[in-house]
């Protein structure tokens, strides 16, 4: 029956330029969040499950990269155009801090603990900031890739980082050392990188191939390859699916063991740049070229969020042809 459904993506408006990232929180006591980095740099933060807006971030003077929330929605970083990469209270909206680069900022992540960010730049650096004191120049920065800094995100337990690059390599890091312990090479740049959410899986999104690593060994798991060139993938936590956007304006979903396409969805206009998982797998999110969101569900036809699931032997006919429940 599901199989069957039509796929309707809830389309998140408001960007007047496009979307090029996007992440979520977890699951807090108040629902889960959704922040946006946006070309019109106005990063704006939404309810993560219906989309509706919250607020948008203002102080940026240039194109916004990158954004990110911390685990409990509570503080939100963003990278920009205007060398500057910004903490703000994602609960207030106010900028709390602004980190002051030598060049474009095109990535932000938070330690899982909330106290250090990390920022990734054309400067071809990696840099870590004490939030706890946010004034001082970065406690630790990493140099070697040869090329931007696409994204950087901490990993096993913030004891390591892994960062993508145009210089055609992912590379990890000992955070403690400051030494590179691994590099992974590819014939073209990485598009994107993601880490599963159990941290055992690195996934890489590479010209037309989205790739599988074991986070710990770095041996590659297995690789596949899409229809079109990919922009980013996510796999879903349990492992059991991921989803793919790329240049064809598509959403498709893939089964995990075999690489079988299961659904393929157009719903955007224009390239799609970021996609990424609900914290509860639930739907996914995927920003595109035309400046918007799309919320897209994991299991099309199950009541979740602003989504109403009627069995066709639950309705009667209706003049205008909206389903109606059946009296019983």
């Amino acid at each position: 029956m599901t199989n069957q459904m039509r796929q309707t993506p809830l389309t998140c408006s408001g960007h007047t330029r496009p979307v090029v990232f996007l992440d979520f929180s977890d699951i807090t006591p108040f629902g889960y969040f959704l922040i946006s980095a946006c070309k019109d740099g106005k990063p704006m933060l939404r309810q993560g499950d219906t989309g509706d807006w919250i607020g948008t971030f203002e102080g940026h003077k240039g194109a916004v990269w990158g954004a990110t929330l911390n685990k409990e929605a509570t503080k939100a970083a963003t990278g920009a155009a205007d060398f500057s990469a910004k903490l703000w209270d994602a609960l207030s909206g106010e900028e709390l801090h602004s980190f002051t680069h030598k060049h474009i900022v095109k990535s932000v992540s938070f330690a899982t603990d909330s106290t250090q960010l990390l920022t990734g730049s054309n400067e071809k650096l990696l840099r870590i900031f004490d939030l706890q004191n946010p004034t001082e120049d970065a406690k630790a920065t990493f140099t070697g890739h040869t090329s931007n800094i696409k994204n950087a995100l901490f990993t096993y337990f913030d004891k390591r980082i892994i960062s993508a690059s145009d210089d055609k390599t992912v590379r990890v890091w000992d955070v403690s050392s400051g030494e590179e312990i691994h590099k992974f090479e590819f014939p073209t740049a990485p598009n994107s990188i993601d880490i599963s959410k159990d941290g055992t899986i690195l996934v890489v999104s590479h010209g037309n191939f989205t790739s599988f690593w074991n986070a710990e060994r770095f041996d590659k798991i297995k690789e596949f390859e899409v229809p079109t060139q990919i922009n980013s993938t996510a796999l879903h936590p349990d492992k059991k699916v991921f989803v793919s956007g790329g240049e064809d304006l598509r959403m498709y979903k893939f089964d995990y063991e075999t690489g079988e396409e299961l659904e393929s969805f157009k719903g955007h206009f224009g390239p799609v740049h970021c996609v990424k998982f609900s914290p509860d797998g639930d739907l996914y999110a995927s920003g595109s070229e035309d400046g918007t969101l799309r919320l897209w569900q994991t299991t099309v036809g199950k009541t979740y969020g602003l989504w109403k699931c009627v069995m066709p032997d639950e309705t009667v006919p209706n003049s205008d042809s909206t389903p109606v429940k059946a009296e019983t």
